[in-house]
């Protein structure tokens, strides 16, 4: 029996906070050449200096100053990449400690198998609610085997994003429950709850190359990034790049399973689902957090 998910909670953020961050990632995303300092950012915010700071700060996890340096750092790496430098050695370049190792270690999967994926969700439970992130309202749904899904929104197109999702798997029943998806959130978007000893479990619903591109994306270490032809040679289908492309746009577990440090051949950060401001900010958190 097909179920229509309900959004039965008005999940926008109290304040203007998520809003005002929102702006300055996109700001600095796009402006970044200028290298707008504090004051430059908070007066076309109409903000105080100091009272953006403290809020971005507290939002993102990094000052503004260390996201727009981690910014800028991504963008001279993809110029070096222009230079026909060897992709991996030219991308994204950070320490193997902290974050960025134990990051390896936190995520473990399974996949469903192929009679579970053709049922199109039929039998399945998923959980779902919205919640505050670094990257925009974060939808996060889960089974009781772990993570099924995690996607962005932007204020007001909070059913869209929901629909997008349940799309995929249409016979699936949708449950909304934030207090059962509160602790995931938690978990995925702070480094210091990233610990080996209990890693996070992800549950890949999808077909077997789906599956085969989701592994691969999940063996790209934190701060680096590949490409589609990358991906496809990991595999074993050196000539299947379109069709890396078209799996690696359909990852239902942004983030988590990380798509966004999947690029094009010449390096250029090409499309993602959630929109290239979304993704250049994903890459310079990482680089930030490392």
């Amino acid at each position: 029996m097909n179920m229509v998910a309900k959004l039965n909670q008005d999940v926008t953020p109290d304040g203007p906070d998520y809003e005002i961050v929102r702006q300055v990632i996109e700001l600095i995303t796009e402006d970044y050449r200028d290298q707008p300092s504090l004051e430059t950012i908070a007066a076309r915010l109409g903000q105080s200096p100091t009272q953006l700071q403290k809020t971005f700060t507290r939002w993102a996890g990094l000052s503004p100053k260390a996201f727009l340096q981690a910014v800028t750092l991504d963008h001279a790496k993809r110029l070096l990449r222009k230079e026909e430098l060897p992709l991996l050695e030219t991308s994204i370049e950070v320490g193997l400690s902290g974050p960025s190792r134990l990051h390896d270690l936190f995520v473990t999967h399974e996949a469903m198998s192929p009679g579970e994926w053709k049922a199109r969700g039929g039998g399945l439970t998923i959980r779902y609610g919205f919640h505050p992130s670094p990257f925009g309202i974060a939808l996060v749904m889960i089974t009781d085997r772990g993570l099924a899904g995690l996607a962005f929104s932007d204020i007001g197109d909070e059913v869209a994003c929901l629909e997008d999702m349940t799309c995929r798997w249409p016979n699936a029943q949708y449950v909304e429950d934030r207090d059962a998806t509160s602790p995931y959130a938690e978990r995925i978007f702070q480094p210091g709850r990233w610990t080996s000893d209990q890693p996070l479990r992800v549950v890949l619903i999808g077909t077997d190359f789906q599956v085969q591109v989701w592994e691969s994306l999940l063996k790209i270490p934190f701060g680096k990034a590949v490409t589609y032809s990358d991906i496809a040679s990991d595999i074993g289908r050196p000539t299947a790049m379109r069709a890396v492309g078209a799996a690696v746009g359909a990852n239902p577990i942004s983030f988590v399973v990380p798509c966004h440090r999947a690029l094009g051949k010449s390096g250029a950060l090409t499309g993602y689902h959630w929109g290239l401001t979304r993704k250049r900010a994903m890459l310079g958190w990482e680089s930030a957090q490392a």
